[in-house]
Order: C-alpha cells, then sequence, then structure tokens
C-alpha cells in the first residue's frame, strides 16, 4: 500500500543513526511516560480539578453554596466530602449539573471520571493513600493513548520512522503535554482525540486514492476507506463531546480537504474527499445534536461563567502568552512574568519553529505541508483574530490552543531528521607534507560540512531534551504551577494556617464567586484541627456575640473574603494584618 506522500521524505539511512542515538530517544520516550506519574499528588488540587470532581459526583456549585455558607463551622473533611460521588445520585446528575450550571463543557470526560471513581476511587486512596490519585490517573492514562497515535501519524504524513520517533519523544517529554496529563480535567482527552482525528482523516484520504482491487485475497485487499471515514467521524464526536474547542481542529480540516481537493486538479477526487468528509461531518453533528441545544439553552450562562475570557488585553500581553503557550512544548521554567529572562531563553525555540515550518513547507510534498500547516494555523487564528480586534484574551489560554500544538511537533521533528543528514564514510584530509607526518589540514568540503551540520542538529535536538528534562524535573518537585490559577497559592496558605495554634479561616462566598472550589481546593492541604467557619452575606453577623464566641482562642485568618467582609471584620476586629498578599490572606486580631 503506497504512504500518503508521493515518495519517502529522507533518506533510506536512518538520520537518527548511530544506534545509541535512536535508543537514547526510545529512552526518552520511557521517561516521558515515568514523568507522568512522578509526584502526581504533589500539587495542589486546584480549582478546575475540584469543579471536574463536584460535577461527577452529582452536585451543583449553588446547591454547595446553599449548604455551606450558613455561618457554621465546618472541619476540611465536611468540605471534602462533596468531592465524593452523591448519595443516590446517577450519572444523569451528573449531566444536570452541567447543563445547569456549565453547558460549555460536554458530559464525555466528567462521566469518565464518575465512573472510574466509582470503581476504582476507594482502592487507589488506600494504596496512595491521597483522594486526588483516582482522578488523576485518569488524564495519565489517557494521555499515554496519545503516543501511538502520534507516531502512527506522522508516519502516515512522512513515510519516515526517524520522523515519526522523534515526534512521538517531543510528545512523550513535553513539559506542557506532561502538566496536563496530570490534572483532572479533559485536556489529555482532548489532545487525544485532535491527533487521532488527524490519523483517520488522512487515512481516508488515502484510502479513497487507492483503486477498487478484485483480489479474492482478503488479506491482500486494502481496507476500504469508508471504514476510516467512520472511524474519523468517531473520533471528531468524541473531540466535541470533550470540548468545544474542537471544532477549531474541524474547520481546520475542512479547509484542508477544500484546498488539497482544489489543488489536486481532479474532479472525481474532490467529489469523493467533500462527500467522505462531509457525511463524517454530518454524522458527528447528529450525534452531538443533544448538546447543542443544551449549550443554546444555557448559552447566556455560558457567556457569564466565561466572561473572563473576554477581559481587554493589549497586543503585547498576547504576544507574551503566545510565546510563553507555543514553546511550554519544549522548556517551561518561569522566572516571573516581567523577567526578561523568561522569554529570551524561549526566543531560540520560536526561531526553530518558524525555521520548522519554512522548510516543511519548501522540501515536503504539498499534502503534507498543507495539512500541518493548516492543522496548526486555523485553530490559531480563529481565536487569535478575534482577540486582536476585540481586544479579549482567549487565544492567551494555553490550554485553549492544545488543537494546534501536535503539528508544531510534528514540524521540528521533520526538521531535525531532514537537517540530520547520514553519516560520511571520510573527512577528506590532505597531508601537510608527503614525509609521512602524522599532521593534517582541514579543508571544508561536503564530507566535513556534513559532519559539521549533523553535530549542529544533534546539539540542536540535545538542546530541545534537555530543556524539556529540566523543565519537567523542576515542575514534579513543585507543588504548585502557573496552570494552578486561581488556586496557585494554596498550598502557601495551607503551610502558614497549619502551623498556627488552634487555627481558624473565616471566609465567605467572595466578590468573584469562586470561593467553592477554592475552599474545597484549600481543604486538600490543610490538617484536620483547621476549622473554616464559612458566613453568608450577612456582613453585621461578625459583630456578634455569636461569631465572637465562635472564633474565641483562635488564631483567626480570613482567606479570600469579600469587600463586605473585610469591612466588617475591620470594624468589629481592627486593623486586618497581611500575611500573603498575592494568596489575600489576612490574620484577624
Amino acid at each position: 500500500m503506497k504512504p500518503f506522500v508521493s515518495q519517502p521524505l529522507v533518506s533510506r539511512s536512518n538520520p537518527l543513526s548511530p544506534l545509541w542515538l535512536r535508543w537514547l530517544v526510545i529512552f526518552l520516550i520511557v521517561v516521558g511516560v515515568v514523568f507522568r506519574f512522578v509526584n502526581l499528588n504533589h500539587k495542589v488540587y486546584w480549582h478546575d480539578e475540584v469543579y471536574t470532581s463536584l460535577r461527577a459526583a452529582g452536585y451543583t456549585g449553588q446547591e454547595i453554596g446553599q449548604e455551606i455558607f450558613q455561618n457554621k463551622l465546618f472541619s476540611p473533611q465536611d468540605l471534602l466530602q462533596y468531592q465524593q460521588i452523591k448519595p443516590g445520585s446517577t450519572p444523569a446528575d451528573t449531566v444536570r449539573s452541567l447543563a445547569v450550571e456549565d453547558p460549555q463543557h460536554p458530559p464525555l470526560y466528567f462521566l469518565l471520571n464518575r465512573v472510574w471513581v466509582q470503581w476504582l476511587g476507594k482502592p487507589l486512596e488506600a494504596i496512595f493513600g491521597s483522594p486526588i490519585t483516582a482522578p488523576r490517573l485518569l488524564p495519565v492514562l489517557i494521555s499515554l493513548l496519545s503516543l501511538p497515535f502520534m507516531y502512527a501519524l506522522a508516519q502516515e504524513l512522512f513515510a519516515s520512522q526517524a520522523i515519526a520517533l522523534l515526534a512521538t519523544a517531543f510528545l512523550a517529554l513535553s513539559p506542557f503535554d506532561i502538566l496536563f496529563a496530570q490534572v483532572a480535567r479533559q485536556y489529555s482527552l482532548l489532545a487525544l482525540a485532535v491527533i487521532a482525528s488527524h490519523y483517520f482523516l488522512l487515512r481516508a484520504i488515502r484510502l479513497s486514492k487507492v483503486p477498487k482491487t478484485r483480489s479474492r485475497d482478503v488479506c491482500q485487499r486494502p481496507p476500504a476507506a469508508w471504514q476510516h471515514w467512520g472511524l474519523y467521524a468517531l473520533a471528531i464526536t468524541i473531540g466535541l463531546y470533550t470540548q468545544p474547542f474542537f471544532a477549531l481542529t474541524l474547520i481546520g480540516h475542512g479547509v484542508y480537504v477544500v484546498l488539497e481537493a482544489i489543488a489536486d486538479g481532479q474532479r472525481d477526487r474532490l467529489q469523493q474527499r467533500l462527500a467522505g468528509f462531509g457525511l463524517a461531518l454530518t454524522a458527528a453533528i447528529m450525534l452531538y445534536a443533544p448538546w447543542i441545544i443544551v449549550m443554546l439553552q444555557g448559552f447566556q450562562r455560558a457567556l457569564d461563567t466565561t466572561s473572563w475570557a473576554t477581559a481587554v488585553a493589549g497586543f503585547d500581553y498576547l504576544l507574551k502568552l503566545w510565546t510563553l503557550s507555543f514553546t511550554a512544548l519544549f522548556l517551561d521554567l518561569d522566572f516571573g512574568f516581567n523577567n526578561p529572562w523568561t522569554f529570551v531563553l524561549r526566543v531560540p525555540i520560536i526561531v526553530l519553529i518558524g525555521m520548522a515550518f519554512y522548510t516543511l513547507v519548501r522540501r515536503s510534498d504539498r499534502p503534507v505541508w498543507l495539512f500541518v500547516v493548516t492543522a496548526t494555523v486555523v485553530p490559531f487564528l480563529l481565536l487569535a483574530l478575534p482577540d486582536l480586534v476585540l481586544g479579549s484574551r482567549r487565544s492567551a489560554v494555553s490550554r485553549y490552543l492544545i488543537a494546534c500544538y501536535p503539528g508544531i511537533q510534528l514540524a521540528i521533528a521533520y526538521l531535525i531528521v531532514t537537517k540530520l543528514p547520514p553519516k560520511p564514510h571520510y573527512l577528506n584530509r590532505i597531508p601537510l607534507r608527503s614525509t609521512g607526518a602524522s599532521r593534517f589540514r582541514f579543508r571544508f568540503t561536503p564530507y566535513t560540512l556534513s559532519f559539521l551540520n549533523r553535530w549542529f542538529w544533534r546539539t540542536v535536538l540535545f538542546a530541545l531534551f534537555t530543556a524539556s528534562l529540566v523543565s519537567c524535573t523542576v515542575s514534579a518537585a513543585s507543588d504548585t504551577w502557573w496552570h494552578n490559577v486561581p488556586s496557585y497559592f494554596n498550598a502557601a496558605v495551607a503551610r502558614r494556617v497549619n502551623v498556627a495554634p488552634s487555627p481558624l479561616v473565616v471566609s465567605d462566598r467572595g466578590d468573584d464567586f469562586t470561593n467553592i472550589a477554592d475552599l474545597i481546593s484549600l481543604s486538600y492541604q490543610l490538617q484536620p484541627n483547621v476549622r473554616l467557619l464559612l458566613l453568608n452575606q450577612d456582613a453585621n453577623w461578625v459583630t456578634t456575640e455569636s461569631f465572637k464566641s465562635q472564633i474565641d482562642g483562635a488564631t483567626v485568618f480570613t482567606f479570600r473574603p469579600s469587600n463586605q467582609l473585610r469591612q466588617g471584620l475591620e470594624r468589629s476586629r481592627g486593623s486586618l494584618q497581611f500575611i500573603l498578599p498575592a494568596a489575600r490572606l489576612w490574620q484577624v486580631p
């Protein structure tokens, strides 16, 4: 069966020779797999993960808020009960919770999480001693499925085992992919759907070109194209039920199918490809129609929930976040957002990405480079152009750009493999004298240039792997990372509160209404002796004798209070002492 490309794009001599280099790449793939399991319980279980468990358990945020913000004392364990499956609930309650409060989140991943935790939550907690092992292990295992699909996708595109192996290594060791593989959210499932849909689309297109055979030997017949169009329809349905932003990938696919069919110049192929793609897309939309109705009914709720993404952002802010997002595939070390070194170290990677796409377009066949470019650029432009026109910031959110990342990894793998020439048999060395002297002078011949070129690009490859290894090591040792906003400082808050004598934390719903999830997130870190006094919106209650009796003899903190609560505490208790300003933690006198 013919490959997707007309001819192999690289030499039959494996550019990942010598043998030790190939084994090093394979070893690094294994290291990337191991990194996904390292310190799985170490990082703070942050705001969004709390909502994953809350939705999967069958609760709604409104229901929990009405129960806990009642001027009552709670232990951390009392709040963590809302992370367990709600007694008497069914998967329908999970779907209902999302439909009512989070219609922009389709239910597939949350239902998978619910089933997974119901089956393995307690055994895994007993083995590892942490309730967050089970919900985080699921996305880790899903992320592992992306690796063989990335290999198959690269092999389908380039017909090169070297490129396929290197692209898989980039995905396996990517700091970004490892970071979000350990997050109890749908991002690893989204990455899998993106890569798998790429693969099945290319397979379906290629098999559409294969002429039908009348051979009676079933083993010699190529698989029918409709089977892969069916698998493609399944993959995009899973993608849509995982995250609505998967539609960006679908649009990129549509642009590619149309442009490639037009450029091919054969009307029959154009009709055949458009028919296959159209039928697969129609089937997926029909299967997705129930949730489309849910999103239309809850459209205003979805807008209100995601209103933070419409906040005004300048071009310089967007440019910085784009730089951080695309380079996090290889380097994820944070020296501070306003520290120039955070961006200076990433400039070589940006240059490498640009060079990769330039080389891809110049040297590969049109079907190859057109697919990689449309799969990467179209989703990015669909997010970035509205941000540039309207001043919003959706394209500044790294996880919204997941559709773009596989194309970058494929392009850089192609660049490095094509820049690594086969090892020359000898160097052209000319003796200084004809006396048998052992000294030689070297001149720049094709062989010496090949030698220097090969070692330069090996150095680039080792630099990328080193940056990834260092980034993954530092991240694995940290208890919080940049993606944990708004719960970034919860680990520091817990450390400060846990060491205080008779600690008590006072809080309410807050001004931004994120406190339900943040208080539960904090509860994972708090010691059992810590008490939480959660108040309703009546600020006058803090002046009553009942409040004074509740806090008597305790070291009192207030965590993320509303302005109303903070002012009430200052009137009744005096000036508050700032303990952790960035975390909005005060100590109450």
